[in-house]
């Protein structure tokens, strides 16, 4: 179970690189930015990867800063620049996350971490972390409000074009691949839950399942349209 990261990291590079592809062919900062979430996303899985086999103090810093902290926000940072259409709001919020990012990243890179602290190897780190790095108070607020603001800015907004794709009748193939999107985003936020039930390894498993629904829900939401389609949307708008 605990060798999905591996396969994870993998996933989300091809991810990545699919997304940046697509930015450099069509442009749109929402792609940039949902491609800087994968990063982060692919970073927090290497890092898990990585303590499979061993435990080291940054590994679990850069973990924790992107997998807990700037994953989530920045996919999320992506959806709300495409939705968001009120001149320089989305532009502002993207500033201001950056500001915050350097904030957490600063506190996470010097948070004490006890090297001395026993290190399973069989357990996820997420079951470990608490009793080996000190967290702050700004540091688990930033976590939360970072978590929180992802969170509603990528499902909300994956959930909310499903609906209007929807409504329209039109563009079924997106309509799908949101629902996906936001079903995949919603995985790894699910890890918490299951691990206060006990089940650790969930933690591998969710960002497994999570980054490949997104990836499917991503190839659905651009596939390409027949003309057909792709003039009835017109017409629908």
């Amino acid at each position: 179970m605990h060798y999905i990261s591996i396969i994870s990291t993998i996933v989300t590079l091809i991810f990545a690189v699919a997304v940046f592809v697509r930015y450099r062919q069509r442009g749109g900062t929402h792609l940039l930015l949902w491609g800087i979430g994968l990063v982060f996303y692919g970073l927090g899985t290497l890092s898990e990867a990585i303590l499979v086999f061993g435990f080291h103090p940054l590994a679990l810093r850069v973990w924790y800063l992107t997998g807990a902290m700037l994953t989530a926000a920045w996919l999320g940072q992506g959806t709300v620049h495409l939705l968001v259409r009120k001149r320089g709001v989305a532009g502002t919020l993207t500033v201001i996350l950056a500001l915050v990012s350097i904030l957490a990243a600063a506190l996470v890179l010097t948070a004490p971490v006890d090297a001395a602290a026993s290190f399973n190897l069989n357990e996820p780190v997420s079951a470990q972390y608490r009793d080996i790095m000190g967290r702050s108070s700004p540091v688990i607020l930033l976590t939360i409000l970072l978590n929180i603001y992802g969170t509603l800015g990528l499902v909300g907004g994956a959930l909310y074009s499903s609906f209007i794709f929807w409504r329209k009748r039109v563009l079924a193939d997106r309509m799908l691949g949101n629902i996906l999107i936001a079903a995949g985003a919603l995985m790894p936020a699910m890890a918490g839950s299951m691990l206060n039930a006990g089940l650790a390894d969930w933690l591998y498993l969710s960002e497994f399942v999570g980054v490949v629904l997104m990836y499917v829900g991503f190839l659905k939401a651009t596939a390409s349209r027949p003309v057909g389609e792709a003039r009835q949307v017109v017409t629908a708008g």
